[in-house]
């Protein structure tokens, strides 16, 4: 009897786990009672499965009796906790769409579709601009000469790249512009953020969250066909002005307004608006000749409509309109990109100069949420592997070239460590840029999956920085011509504050957005609960919250299911990394049990609760860059010399999704649900750990030779073989500092036995030529290798004259106030 009983609850059980309707739920169990009385006839048992079906089962398949007795009384108690929302949050939450991160979400996610999702290609339009402008660009650039002396691009180079159309990458052929894909414009960005901020930052910006990509999707047809093609040509430079000092990430702060008013324009009366605002921060504004403007709308004598408080709102302003105050300039980490402070005092503009003309007033924050979600994906992240391909790249090679101790320093096992975490980052980083860029080019506005890329791509990048520093050690530390990574080292904070703090992106909004967006029930359910007709909200928020119990019953049999089994149940793809698909879906059932539990426990607090819900967002940001990699390694045909960089990054996402489940109980205020969550989530314990020592040696080998897997790495950045460029000249003290090994075991030896003599490396190659010990050409094969190393690790030094830089000397007198 046992037996049986002992397989009827692994039948009820495999129903919950596989998530089947009510009513299927409902019949199945029906057809188990019958079995069950044939089989053990009537006991206490099958009297307690009867009084299950007709007590609450049955009634609930009844819409009727549910509406009236549950899902009515329910709806009044979720009305009674929802937390409010005020009115730029709902229209956040309401802006762009949900992609894998929904998948996740759910659970249950499919690896088959995951894999069958798009690969972004290059067209041969694209790789030709890269191939051309793009290269001849980068072959223009001298970050020293941009940072050091002139603090401003070349003329020459605001003229390539205003002729070339870099300034209307993603503005529609029709108006002039390229039309290129999400994939090509982070492609340029990548390779052009490896070399430069300011030119990075100078392409980015009026490509991304500004007055093209509004005018793109919102503006009037007079207003595209005006502006678009001028902005395309580099006619017009745009720049578009957000923060103010008094609102950052809080944009219902702002106190930048405008009044609906009557005015005269050319001699005409006509209704418009008067505007006063106070604007920093703005990318492009000392020299912008069209500012694209945010301010809140107000129709206090309602000329314009009834309402008074019309909401936030954008316009465009040209640069010589009354009023405007606009030239002086920020200096952003000595990155010295155009950025600067706006003011306006009494500007009267038409309404017609709202983006989108007049019905578009008080659309504002929507319209750049929408543009945010995937400009955020683009920009942010290109700027990341950029600069994380170019450490990967001169990483690797100079603890190859570089000698301490007679040996590369790239042998001790600290370097080692660093090298390790710098291949997997730069790996992680590529896969999830790739992979956010690749859904916006299918057309979604990924705004929880931008954030959680934005977020978590320049936060590793941050950290490969101070890496790459600590390999270099004096030769990053001291700037000049020669140093690739001190510039970059020093701007990393500035993709850390922009497009929205990554603070604000973690606490609150990777989560926050995420658990209302994302989840499969939780938007239906609260768009139910604000529906004023109370007969069609019943309907809707029943049709949400009895899938959301069944949702969450399944999570939990799944969740504790699949952590005793160690997700051995579900079905990978075929993969040599097939674990990691098993061990995330997991994680989706265990993230999915604790976020639905969060929310029924903490209600509205959750919202408050920000470290809690922060680590929610990490659970989800890693569970998303854990995909990310999987997929990005299956499109690159699983080539199994990159496996070590495959195993770090999985390793490094699952150790932090456990140490965030960890983190999370641990700080959870109510400890019985704690420790009930923990035994379902954890039945067995923690057992993942940080990457190994000997995968830290595996990756440093790959990165410390000229492999296929260093080369799919740096993929994407400046390595053209000219002299001025610094990547080139440390590859080539790699190759031939390889080429040299063979002759310096020669010299080593021949030392030891007393052929050889010498107090340098030098004297004794010399020794070894005259002795007849090594060749002519062994010998010159010793003194190139030397002198490219010399070249490699050489660091710059100047008169106190160059220090000074007489020609910058009024820029820094009129910027600190001095003479």
């Amino acid at each position: 009897m046992a037996g049986i009983w002992l397989l009827t609850w692994l039948i009820v059980l495999t129903l919950i786990y596989h998530r089947v309707p009510l009513l299927v739920f409902t019949i199945a169990l029906s057809l188990l009672l019958i079995a069950l009385v044939k089989l053990v006839g009537v006991t206490a048992g099958t009297v307690l499965t009867a009084l299950l079906l007709i007590g609450i089962l049955i009634p609930l398949n009844i819409t009727s009796l549910r509406y009236r007795y549950l899902s009515q009384r329910f709806l009044t108690i979720y009305r009674n906790v929802m937390p409010s929302i005020s009115r730029t949050e709902r229209e956040a939450l309401a802006a762009g769409t949900v992609t894998w991160e929904a998948d996740l979400f759910r659970g249950n996610p499919s690896w088959k579709k995951l894999l069958a999702l798009p690969t972004s290609q290059l067209s041969m339009e694209e790789e030709a601009f890269i191939n051309g402008p793009v290269e001849q660009l980068c072959r223009m650039i001298n970050d020293w000469d941009i940072t050091h002396n002139r603090l401003d691009l070349p003329p020459e180079v605001w003229q390539l790249l205003k002729e070339q159309g870099f300034f209307g990458l993603n503005i529609p052929k029709y108006y002039g512009g390229k039309e290129f894909s999400a994939f090509a414009q982070s492609q340029i960005l990548t390779k052009v953020s490896g070399l430069s901020v300011a030119a990075f930052t100078t392409v980015a910006v009026p490509n991304s969250l500004g007055p093209g990509e509004l005018l793109v999707h919102y503006g009037t047809e007079d207003q595209k066909k005006y502006y678009l093609p001028r902005l395309a040509r580099g006619e017009e430079v745009p720049c578009f002005a957000l923060t103010s000092p008094e609102a950052g990430s809080d944009a219902g702060a702002m106190t930048d307004h405008g009044i609906v008013c009557w005015g005269e324009i050319d001699g005409k009366k006509v209704l418009g608006i008067k505007l006063n605002w106070n604007k920093r921060y703005i990318t492009l504004a000392p020299i912008a000749t069209v500012i694209g403007l945010a301010f809140k709308l107000y129709d206090p004598e309602h000329l314009f409509g009834k309402k008074e408080d019309i909401g936030i709102t954008c316009a465009l302003i040209p640069r010589n309109t009354p009023g405007v105050v606009i030239g002086r300039r920020h200096f952003p980490l000595n990155a010295p990109f155009q950025n600067g402070p706006i003011h306006g005092r009494d500007v009267f503009i038409r309404l017609d100069w709202i983006i989108g003309g007049a019905e578009k007033a008080g659309k504002g924050w929507g319209m750049l949420m929408e543009c945010l979600a995937a400009g955020r994906g683009i920009s942010l992240p290109a700027s990341a592997i950029g600069g994380t391909k170019v450490a990967s790249y001169t990483c690797g090679a100079y603890a190859h070239i570089r000698r301490q101790f007679h040996q590369p320093v790239g042998n001790f096992e600290g370097i080692e460590e660093v090298l390790g975490r710098i291949g997997g980052y730069t790996f992680l980083i590529d896969a999830a840029r790739r992979f956010v860029v690749g859904s916006i080019d299918q057309g979604e506005k990924p705004a929880v999956a931008s954030a959680i890329v934005k977020y978590h791509t320049t936060e590793l990048a941050r950290k490969l920085g101070c890496d790459a520093m600590d390999i270099h050690g004096g030769k990053g530390i001291c700037l000049g011509p020669n140093n690739y990574l001190g510039r970059g080292y020093e701007s990393a904070p500035i993709a850390i504050t922009v497009e929205g703090a990554n603070i604000l992106t973690r606490n609150m909004i990777i989560f926050g957005q995420g658990a209302v967006r994302c989840h499969p029930y939780v938007f239906a359910e609260m768009e139910a609960a604000r529906m004023q007709d109370d007969t069609v909200a019943v309907t809707l928020f029943d049709r949400a919250l009895f899938k959301h119990i069944g949702f969450a019953l399944s999570n939990v049999v799944r969740s504790f299911t699949l952590a005793l089994c160690s997700g051995l149940l579900v079905i990978p793809p075929k993969s040599k990394a097939r674990r990691y698909y098993q061990q995330a879906t997991r994680f989706c059932s265990s993230f999915a049990l604790l976020a639905d539990v969060a929310m029924l426990t903490l209600g509205g607090n959750l919202k408050r609760k920000e470290s809690l819900s922060a680590r929610l967002g990490d659970i989800l940001s890693y569970l998303y860059l854990l995909s990310a990699m999987l997929k990005h390694w299956h499109e690159q045909g699983e080539k199994i010399d990159d496996y070590p960089l495959v195993k770090y990054a999985g390793d490094f996402c699952l150790y932090q999704i456990q140490e965030s489940f960890s983190d999370f109980l641990r700080n959870y205020p109510n400890r019985a649900i704690a420790l009930l969550m923990r035994v379902l989530i954890f039945p067995l314990g923690r057992h993942f750990n940080k990457p190994k020592d000997k995968l830290n040696h595996k990756i440093s080998q790959l990165l410390m030779q000229p492999t296929a897997t260093r080369d799919r790495l740096s993929q994407g950045a400046f390595l053209t073989t000219i002299p001025t460029n610094n990547l080139f000249n440390v590859q080539d003290a790699l190759v031939k500092t390889i080429a040299a090994e063979p002759v310096e075991k020669i010299l080593k030896t021949a030392l030891k036995e007393g052929k050889i003599t010498g107090y340098t490396t030098l004297e004794r190659a010399k020794s070894a030529l005259d002795r007849g010990v090594i060749s002519n050409e062994l010998h010159d094969t010793f003194i190139q290798a030397y002198e490219a190393r010399y070249k490699v690790i050489a660091v710059d030094d100047f008169d106190n004259e160059e220090l000074t830089n007489r020609k910058n000397a009024p820029f820094y007198a009129n910027l600190f106030g001095t003479k």
